[in-house]
């Protein structure tokens, strides 16, 4: 009898210490993938705060708890579990589903930048906003926030996804599953004491002590300006982000005119002695923006001549 429960207790900790190996491996590849879907997070970080603005304080937060909801949705509903069959099934639908959802945030970029120019959109958003109830407004802004932070996510999980190829199907479906958790997490934080860092400002402005009166009116002072600069970087984000995506599909496809451009680009501009590394990531930046504005510009002409060559058709008949 003992022997026998001598024989259990070390199954139980050979069982044990298999455990704890498993768990050191998706830790250690879950922070290999997050460090590498960095860029993306910021640029996740920097769209969502202008789907927030313009509401009331009171529902600033449970609009982003809403959209931290969907953006979990989508990680653990759609993208993780469509991720892992993509990859054991069928990797080849992988590159042209991303150029897909690189060509969306291309479209919808290049779309808020035809706006801001022409003027036109802006006051037929305003005069839809007018129309619609403040529930509706929030339901179509977070439903937008959504679908963005879908194309986002996507591309942080095949960036995960990539660096965990080689590991067991139950270690990359952990390790994703961390990754979502911890992006979600870092990202929704973030933002949600961006777009409530004026109203923390006015509470240090209230506050009995100098220093912290002086602090919360430059809180005040400063978010106008901070959320404008994020609404800016937000638009570039999603144009590097959507252009990178499609440049390297096409490098996927050994269509390597373009991405040979970028990256001679981003080289020349990473000779910059001391800061290579950031004018380098500069330079390839603005080459992937600059390819994904020409992609969302074809995308919106094709889009907003189509319906008036349509209406033409119907006229003349």
């Amino acid at each position: 009898m003992p022997s026998g429960l001598a024989a259990l207790l070390d199954d139980v900790a050979a069982i044990a210490k298999m455990a704890a190996a498993s768990v050191d491996d998706v830790s250690a590849a879950a922070g290999r993938a997050s460090m590498k879907a960095a860029g993306v997070v910021v640029d996740d970080a920097a769209v969502t705060p202008g789907y927030a603005m313009g509401f009331s304080p009171d529902r600033e937060l449970p609009i982003i708890w809403k959209i931290a909801k969907g953006s979990l949705r989508n990680k653990f509903l759609i993208l993780l579990p469509g991720a892992l069959l993509i990859s054991a099934f069928a990797p080849w639908a992988l590159t042209p589903l991303l150029m897909m959802g690189g060509a969306f945030l291309c479209f919808e970029a290049a779309e808020k930048l035809w706006g801001n120019v022409s003027g036109h959109s802006d006051g037929e958003k305003e005069a839809d906003e007018l129309a619609m109830a403040s529930d509706e407004l929030e339901k179509q802004m977070t439903g937008s926030a959504i679908r963005t932070d879908l194309i986002l996510s996507a591309e942080i999980t095949a960036i995960a996804l990539a660096d965990l190829a080689n590991q067991p199907l139950a270690t990359q479906a952990a390790a994703l599953a961390i990754v979502g958790l911890l992006i979600t997490g870092v990202v929704y934080g973030a933002v949600a004491l961006i777009v409530k860092m004026d109203d923390i400002g006015l509470h240090l402005a209230g506050r009995p002590s100098p220093s912290a009166q002086q602090l919360g009116r430059g809180l005040v002072r400063a978010m106008p300006v901070v959320l404008s600069a994020l609404a800016t970087i937000g638009t570039a984000a999603m144009l590097w982000v959507g252009g990178g995506i499609i440049v390297h599909g096409l490098h996927e496809y050994h269509l390597d005119l373009i991405p040979n451009a970028v990256e001679a680009i981003g080289h020349w501009a990473g000779q910059v002695p001391g800061i290579g590394a950031i004018t380098g990531w500069m330079g390839t930046a603005a080459a992937s923006a600059v390819v994904g504005l020409a992609v969302g510009a074809v995308i919106v002409t094709i889009l907003h001549l189509v319906p008036r060559k349509a209406g033409a058709g119907h006229a003349s008949h």
